[in-house]
C-alpha cells in the first residue's frame, strides 16, 4: 500500500543537516519540500536550492531544525512559531513506552528504552543510548555513542559529548556541557562544563539569552 509523503521544511544546513536528511529519507514518511538557512551566502545544499526566511514569515509546513547547536535551535524555535514532526531513523530503536517531543531527531542505531521521556527539539545522535526511565528536557543533544544510564535526568539545553557515560540515578543541570568521553558519576550543576573520568568541573557556560 502506497502512503503519501508529508511535505516538511529543513531549517539549517551543514554536516548535521546531512544526517537529519538521511533520517528523513529513511522513513518514506516525509518529503523535504524546502531548505532554509539564515546565512544568505548559502544558496545550495546537497544539490538543492537554499532559501532565506524573513523575520515575520509565517510557515504553513512543519519544520525540522537541522542544527546541532542547542542554543541556536532554541533561538529559532522561539523566533518562528511552527509545528515540528518527530524524526526517527528506521534503524533506531524507540520503546513503545517512551515519549518523544516535537522536533526531536533520533539518529541511526540510537536506543531510547522503556519509559524514558525526550523533550522537544532534542538530538539523540548516532548509536547513543538513553536507558529506561530517563527524563531528557528540551534542546538537549546527546552525541554519538554516549550512554545515559537508567533514571537520569538531564535539564534543558545540555550537551552530552561523544562517548560520554552518565551513571544511573543522577541529575545533570541545564545548559551544561559534558565533554567527550567523560564519565559522570555524580550530579552536575546548571551551566557546568565537566571533563574526565571521573568527570570534574573545569568552568561554567555563560548563556546570556536564557
Amino acid at each position: 500500500m502506497y502512503l503519501m509523503e508529508t511535505n516538511i521544511i529543513l531549517y539549517g544546513v551543514g554536516g548535521h543537516a546531512k544526517v537529519v536528511l538521511d533520517c528523513i529519507e529513511s522513513q518514506n514518511k516525509y518529503k523535504v519540500a524546502k531548505i532554509l538557512d539564515d546565512n544568505k551566502n548559502i544558496t545550495k545544499f546537497k544539490g538543492r536550492n537554499v532559501y532565506h526566511p524573513e523575520i515575520d514569515e509565517i510557515f504553513t509546513l512543519p519544520i525540522i531544525i537541522s542544527i546541532g547547536n542547542n542554543e541556536v535551535r532554541k533561538k529559532i524555535s522561539l523566533k518562528h512559531p511552527f509545528k515540528s514532526p518527530i524524526i526517527i531513523h528506521k534503524e533506531a530503536f524507540v520503546s513503545a513506552s517512551a515519549t518523544i517531543g516535537a522536533g526531536s531527531v533520533i539518529m541511526p542505531k540510537a536506543v531510547v528504552n522503556a519509559d524514558s521521556k525526550i523533550g522537544k527539539h532534542c538530538i539523540i545522535n548516532t548509536s547513543a543510548v538513553v536507558e529506561h526511565d530517563c527524563e531528557i528536557e528540551n534542546y538537549v543533544h546527546i552525541s554519538p555513542n554516549a550512554t545515559i544510564s537508567g533514571n537520569v535526568k538531564i535539564d534543558e539545553g545540555t550537551w552530552i559529548g561523544a562517548g560520554a557515560v552518565a551513571k544511573n540515578n543522577i541529575s545533570i543541570g541545564k545548559w551544561a556541557t559534558i565533554g567527550a568521553g567523560a564519565v559522570v558519576v555524580k550530579d552536575v550543576p546548571d551551566y557546568a562544563v565537566v571533563v574526565g573520568n571521573p568527570a570534574r568541573i573545569i568552568k561554567y557556560n555563560s548563556l546570556d539569552f536564557i
